[in-house]
């Protein structure tokens, strides 16, 4: 099995980014619509931008909380890939 790119990672990151956003917008574009709200896009836009600031902040301190864990503890302690279940 070969490894991924690091091109392709940042690309997927990139465009994974740009669909995420684009639901959030539509999601508060929706929802200020719907609330009568003065300046819908202004706010929309707002929501998005500050929801992609705060996940990138947030997902670089859970990548760095997963690189404290040594690598394999997660198997050993579900038991090497036994299913959890048995």
């Amino acid at each position: 099995m070969s490894k991924e790119s690091r091109t392709r990672s940042i690309l997927k990151a990139i465009s994974w980014r740009f669909i995420a956003s684009a639901t959030t917008f539509t999601l508060a574009y929706l929802i200020f619509s719907n609330s009568e709200c003065d300046d819908v896009l202004e706010k929309s836009s707002m929501v998005a931008i500050a929801e992609s600031l705060i996940k990138l902040v947030i997902y670089y301190f859970h990548e760095r909380a997963w690189q404290m864990a040594p690598r394999g503890s997660v198997r050993k302690i579900i038991g090497k890939g036994e299913d959890v279940e048995k």
